[in-house]
């Protein structure tokens, strides 16, 4: 008799079984027609090493299918609440794509590129499982992107019922069901096992041992196959991978434990260990599920929960008023000066606006704007004040983003995973450990093999070692933003820990505008040019500026006509007001403009042209900040150099070696070119430099510097050169603030060495026998826990002691 067997063939793009091998490229198997024209299509963009990443990596392929399921997206309406930006040339929108789940996926979504030319960019985000997509309109349409990525298999999950999503607390079914189902096994096998132990295995009577251990490996099957697949599942595609990850001990453990048991149960040789086998599982996901509520507890999610130091101007029944971005609302009119980003998307009101969108798009050309535009937000206004209607909410995430992209700046303090090296081989050097305690075991006492390799494959924990830096940096960044300081990413504080040099601006920056006095001097001023003077001031987000603004009464309700405003940064400004050609700023940049007519200047004064003639000039009286000597003070006795740089001449030169102390070098009438290669001068001399200073004229400057922070008060000049951004006020932090990072470096140093020391003491009680399997189920999230605890506590401590909150 003759028998047969169909070996089944999986296809070559996605793994599903093929009814036939009709459908094939040489020797290359596919299930569909779409999977083969994913392939092709792959293969004709040279991207056939996404095969090599995971064996049958793909997903079903939709194919070259001819569909009306995505025309909508041709809608222009419909467009505007899913782009983020566009322009002529280039469009940006993020999609969600649950498909999204290994190291394949994200190698072929990040060269969509090189199968559409039309893409520009693409940029993954494995953890939120997005895709960030940067195309060409011209190209390819929104459509087409969406059509690209369903037809590889990545259709994305588009909703347009709510165009901002908000985080809400997830709740994962299946775990609870495969934890409800392992603890109900589990107490029933250990119920059933009572029996076992009280008697030290001799039950007299007949059958009854027989009937229990097979009860009990029958409550152990939903437990082996439900319950503990996840374990299997993740170790499995580690493998795949050629990778052992921290499941994979745990899977081999429960597999140990299982076989042992069946085998002694089948056989009737003994009632095996399932209440330990059951027992692993039940633990390891409860403690896991704790684990995660903890790590959720202490989430340092910056999007929605950190201080974002930036303000607005509000109008509001014709009152101007700043208020901090997260309170922006959708129908707020708003105001935005020369230089100022733009944190929302809005319509374009009145005045002319001329965006710069190289934040967005890294592009550097000015758009210039009709009425009615939408203006899309992270665009910088160059020119005279506009005003806009806002149409939707501020997105920091969006923000954040953007400010993290190393595409727009150079490459330093990029974000980047706190994964200890030395973590990547924990894995191989565990097997090695319990392959040594088989041995051992072999040698003395073979019934303890078992208990002991099960026992060191769970007890150790690659948990700690992994999250201790990622825990102490982001409950260190929660801090810094509750202390109105927020930086870029977590890696700006691994720099400013080796900070050895600060270089301050003054103006602005260790001066208190807001307090400051300002006196004018010269040919008195009729009402109609007070009204010019206030007028070109408002355009502009310099300190100064806003200052003699203030300082002229009224003028609110009457709109002058503004043309050619121009502001140079760090000097001064023109413009024609109400057609009066005005000139503004320092007896520099009068010069600059060949108004010569200054013959000397000793203050700190801001001069007035008006119709070629010079009117007078505005004297400022400095009010430094409170606690700024304090802070120069204890940088110096940490053996921190610490400079000052000015753009203005040196009037206060006594003042200021008052306050921060003799011995600092002071340099005046420095330009933001001057002040940059000053900085680099530094760097040249092995120093790691921190400037903090303007956002606006300090620019190149905050972008040499290892750290660079930008002082804000309430005011929308951001630049993505800078790392953070830090409130004003408390500028007299900052000597607390590089003690703190210097701090969290000394702790995720003290955490890796505790877990080192937890595992080394942990394996030593399992590989002697002293340790169940079972307490090490219980022991390995508990440890993973206390680190965590133990971090961010230390963190918390730590700021307290530095005088932060």
């Amino acid at each position: 008799m003759e028998t047969t067997t169909q070996i089944t063939t999986q296809c070559y793009h996605c793994g599903d079984n093929c009814s036939d091998e009709s459908i094939h490229i040489a020797d290359k198997i596919f299930c569909c027609e779409g999977c083969k024209q994913v392939y092709l299509l792959l293969s004709e963009n040279d991207l056939c090493v996404y095969y090599d990443f995971d064996k049958n990596p793909g997903l079903k392929a939709k194919g070259k299918f001819v569909s009306e399921r995505f025309a909508y997206l041709d809608d222009a309406e419909i467009q505007k609440k899913l782009v983020q930006f566009s322009s002529g040339h280039q469009t940006n929108v993020t999609f969600s794509l649950p498909q999204m789940h290994c190291s394949s996926c994200v190698y072929l979504l990040e060269n969509l590129y090189r199968i559409n030319p039309g893409i520009i960019k693409s940029q993954s985000n494995f953890q939120r499982k997005e895709v960030f997509i940067v195309f060409d309109p011209q190209q390819i349409s929104l459509r087409k992107v969406v059509e690209l990525l369903a037809f590889i298999g990545y259709e994305p999950s588009i909703s347009l019922k709510d165009t901002v999503t908000k985080k809400t607390a997830t709740f994962n079914r299946q775990r609870i069901y495969r934890i409800g189902v392992a603890g109900f096994c589990f107490a029933n096998i250990m119920m059933l096992s009572f029996p076992e132990y009280f008697s030290s295995g001799n039950i007299e009577q007949a059958g009854l041992k027989t009937t229990f251990s097979w009860l009990n490996l029958a409550l152990s099957l939903p437990v082996l196959f439900y319950s503990a697949s996840g374990f299997f599942v993740s170790a499995w595609k580690g493998l795949r991978q050629r990778f052992l990850n921290i499941d994979a001990p745990i899977a081999l453990a429960i597999v140990v434990t299982y076989a042992r048991s069946y085998y002694e149960i089948i056989s009737g040789h003994g009632a095996g260990y399932l209440d330990s086998g059951t027992g692993i599982v039940f633990f390891m996901l409860a403690g896991r599920w704790f684990q995660d509520k903890t790590y959720e507890s202490f989430s340092f999610d910056r999007d929605y929960r950190s201080y974002f130091p930036l303000g607005v101007s509000v109008i509001s029944n014709g009152i101007e008023k700043n208020i901090p971005v997260t309170q922006l609302q959708k129908g707020n009119r708003i105001i935005i000066r020369n230089e100022e980003m733009i944190p929302a998307d809005a319509i374009l009101m009145s005045g002319n606006a001329n965006v710069d969108y190289s934040f967005v798009s890294g592009e550097n050309v000015p758009v210039q704007c009709s009425q009615g535009t939408l203006i899309y937000a992270g665009g910088k206004q160059v020119g005279s004040a506009i005003e806009l209607e806002v149409t939707g909410d501020v997105s920091q995430s969006y923000i954040t983003q953007l400010w993290n992209n190393d595409v727009f700046h150079n490459k330093k303090n990029t974000e980047k995973s706190f994964i200890h090296p030395w973590s990547r081989y924990f894995t191989l050097a565990l097997f090695t450990v319990a392959i040594s305690t088989v041995g051992y075991w072999w040698m003395h006492d073979t019934s303890k093999i078992l208990p002991a390799v099960s026992s060191v494959l769970i007890v150790a924990c690659p948990c700690s070692l992994l999250l201790s830096a990622t825990f102490t940096y982001g409950n260190m960044l929660r801090i810094f933003g509750r202390n109105k300081m927020y930086l870029k990413n977590a890696s700006v504080m691994e720099t400013m820990a080796s900070i050895n040099t600060v270089v301050l601006d003054k103006t602005g920056t260790i001066t208190q505008n807001q307090t400051s006095g300002i006196v004018y001097e010269g040919t008195p001023l009729t009402p109609r040019e007070w009204r010019a003077v206030k007028a070109i001031t408002k355009q502009s987000s310099h300190p100064l500026s806003k200052l003699i603004a203030a300082s002229v009464s009224g003028g609110d309700d009457v709109q002058p006509t503004i043309k050619d405003f121009t502001e140079v940064a760090g000097k001064g400004l023109s413009a024609t007001v109400n057609d009066i050609p005005m000139v503004l700023g320092s007896a520099g940049f009068m010069r600059e403009c060949n108004h010569d007519v200054i013959t000397y200047d000793t203050g700190t004064h801001i001069h007035l042209m008006m119709n070629n003639v010079h009117m007078g000039r505005f004297t400022v009286s400095n009010q430094y900040r409170d606690g700024v000597a304090q802070m120069a003070h204890e940088l110096q006795k940490n053996k921190i150099a610490l400079f000052l740089l000015s753009g203005d001449n040196n009037t206060e030169q006594k003042n200021l070696q008052k306050i921060l102390g003799a011995s600092v070098p002071l340099q005046f009438n420095q330009s933001p070119q001057q002040k940059l290669d000053f900085i680099r001068s530094l760097q040249h001399k092995n120093k790691n430099v921190l400037m903090l200073g303007d956002g606006l004229n300090d620019a190149g400057a905050l972008m040499q510097s290892q750290v660079g922070i930008a002082v804000s008060d309430n005011a929308a000049q951001f630049t993505p050169a800078c790392d953070a951004i830090l409130d004003g006020g408390n500028v007299k932090l900052l000597d607390k603030f590089i003690a703190y990072a210097k701090s969290g470096k000394t702790i995720v140093t003290a955490s890796f060495i505790l877990s080192i020391l937890y595992n080394i003491v942990g394996l030593s009680f399992a590989v002697q026998g002293l340790l169940s399997p079972m307490v090490a189920a219980i022991l390995m999230p508990v440890s993973s826990i206390s680190i965590v605890l133990l971090v961010t506590t230390l963190s918390s401590i730590s700021a307290r002691m530095k005088g932060l909150r």
